[in-house]
């Protein structure tokens, strides 16, 4: 170590009053070596905190680390007048209770060791969910709010929580925070001379709103001096009676022995710097989580042609009469966040589903874009509101033909989704397979809201994205394909040799013709090239594998992974229909 190590001037500039996260309490002590040897050196951080009102704040100022450290403890107490103070109280005096306890200490008596618990107040009013060692706040994209570190034996090190959130909570309740903290590092050195801190003296001084100490001891002084020995018993007790009885104590009766001594010797020395600082963490005035305030970040949306934009505030009212157009971009984005999913109305409209609890009703219009009622988007959490925001676009194509037909005319579109339809059909030809051969045509179950944050045509961005949803089709089909049952339901005379999708073909052949069935399964089979294309991008068969797939490549990329999902589950519909002789072909 070194003497900017053992100084600590580099911490002690550091407040928490700016810092990200925030200690509610942490006791962390981090050592090497045996503590009265040479080479031993340590780190201990420790902090104690409680929240005050407005009107305790003269008498907070006084509390330092004794009062409010990491010695006190949050604990509730019954008087014996009836008096309860609970856990949350922080008493200065008894039964006048002055401030709030953000995290709790659980001893745990009978299985060993003590409980932090954050308090309860807080991680309701935050919405917070416990999530391994964080709690997370799912409503704005499951953000970690506040965390635990603990050691190697369980044990609570640390709890801390991150500064906006706090802010807002301090604000609902008008509280402000008082931190009490302590910084100590040590280091045993054989000798002062020669050490990294062979010119350093004992010394106090007050720096950065704190006290720093340095103290420089030899281990004699530590560990050595006098030292005395007491011992008294007493002598009129007969440790051979059934049921001894001691009388009152007195001379007569008690006899004792002493004894004194020096210890010395010890060699080393131990160099010790020590940081105490009191701090306050004031809220802002802004509750928007709690208690509902008015968010004053909130994005602007283009509104008009001519790019005129809109506050969020303004748009936020059900009547405002209004539509925003975005790139269909925002869908994969807010897709690959932690809680939202996509569900499908009609063949270009759906919702996506946020944490917030909102379903933003959405519409796909002639030139690709994403079309949102104005009050659907203003209404969501500003966070999300901001990714919207970051996709959003002049508006181009008109609103979706079929969102208007919904939200204006009252009128739905009577159409599907080829989304709906692919996963339909998937389940309908496993129910017939199963009713027909009596064994399972897949070797497991899908969920299929999770596959369809992967097949959706906003998955195909350009030719890569393209290629890679042909692989997550041949995932969820072909290569769930039973192929030990298809193998024993074949005739084909090479049939051990034969993958899933030629099995499932040939079991198709014997009943319809290997001409027809190979047509049947062409979009399948395009797929299933594509999927090797995206292994391969170079292969010079994507052309052909895309032409299979029954792509129109003079589309744009959004309306080819239509055109791929569409073709694909037409192609299982197809084989359900001509292996069950089902009726007429549904409508997409």
């Amino acid at each position: 170590m070194n003497q900017d190590w053992i100084l600590q001037k580099k911490e002690t500039r550091r407040a928490f009053s700016s810092a990200t996260w925030v200690p509610l309490r942490a006791s962390i002590n981090d050592e090497k070596g045996e503590v009265q040897r040479i080479g031993y050196f340590s780190e201990y951080f420790g902090c104690g905190s409680v929240a005050f009102p407005p009107e305790h704040r003269g008498v907070a100022e006084q509390l330092g680390w004794s009062s409010i450290g990491i010695s006190h403890s949050a604990q509730p107490y019954a008087y014996k007048d009836g008096y309860y103070s609970s856990i949350e109280q922080y008493q200065y005096n008894d039964q006048e209770p002055i401030g709030v306890h953000l995290v709790f200490e659980h001893p745990q008596p009978v299985v060993g060791g003590s409980l932090w618990i954050l308090n309860p107040d807080l991680v309701v009013a935050l919405r917070l969910i416990k999530d391994g060692n964080t709690w997370v706040r799912p409503e704005e994209n499951f953000v970690v709010v506040a965390r635990e570190v603990l050691d190697d034996k369980k044990d609570r090190r640390l709890i801390e929580i991150k500064r906006e959130f706090l802010l807002d909570y301090l604000a609902a309740r008008s509280l402000s925070l008082r931190l009490s903290y302590y910084r100590q590092r040590v280091e045993n050195v054989a000798a002062l001379e020669g050490s990294a801190y062979a010119n350093l003296t004992d010394q106090q001084e007050q720096r950065d709103g704190g006290r720093f100490q340095l103290l420089i001891r030899s281990f004699d002084d530590i560990y050595g001096g006098s030292w005395a020995s007491f011992r008294i018993w007493r002598t009129d007790v007969d440790e051979d009676e059934d049921a001894p009885v001691m009388g009152p104590e007195s001379n007569d009766n008690t006899d004792y022995e002493s004894s004194r001594g020096h210890r010395s010797g010890y060699e080393g020395i131990r160099v010790e710097g020590e940081f105490w600082r009191d701090e306050w963490i004031e809220h802002q005035g802004q509750s928007k989580r709690v208690r509902g305030d008015a968010d004053t970040s909130l994005p602007q949306f283009i509104v008009e042609t001519d790019g005129t934009r809109m506050a969020s505030p303004d748009l936020d009212n059900e009547d405002i009469g209004r539509w925003l157009w975005f790139r269909p971009s925002v869908v994969n984005e807010l897709l690959g966040l932690r809680g939202f999913s996509l569900q499908w109305y009609t063949a270009e409209t759906g919702g996506i589903r946020s944490t917030s609890g909102y379903v933003t009703h959405f519409g796909i219009n002639s030139s690709d874009f994403i079309t949102v009622y104005a009050y659907d988007v203003a209404r969501l959490a500003a966070w999300e509101q901001h990714i919207w925001a970051a996709h959003n676009v002049v508006p181009d194509g008109k609103v979706s033909s079929e969102l208007f037909a919904a939200q204006v005319k009252a009128q739905p579109a009577c159409t599907h989704a080829v989304e709906e339809f692919l996963f339909k059909v998937i389940r309908l030809l496993e129910k017939g397979f199963r009713q027909e051969f009596n064994v399972s045509l897949y070797t497991h179950d899908m969920e299929h809201t999770t596959a369809m944050e992967h097949i959706s045509r906003f998955a195909s961005k350009d030719q890569t994205s393209l290629l890679r949803l042909a692989k997550e089709l041949v995932r969820v089909f072909s290569d769930r394909l039973d192929v030990r049952e298809l193998r024993k339901l074949s005739t084909h005379s090479n049939k051990e040799k034969l993958g899933s999708n030629k099995l499932l073909e040939d079991l198709l052949a014997q009943k319809i013709g290997a001409d027809k069935a190979r047509r049947v399964f062409g979009p399948i089979v395009g797929a299933y090239d594509m999927r090797v294309g995206d292994a391969h991008p170079t292969s010079s068969q994507i052309g052909d594998s895309l032409k299979l797939a029954e792509i129109d490549e003079s589309k744009s990329f959004l309306r080819q992974g239509e055109q791929l999902i569409s073709s694909f589950g037409r192609s299982i519909w197809w084989i359900g229909k001509l292996l069950f002789e089902k009726s007429e072909e549904p409508s997409e």
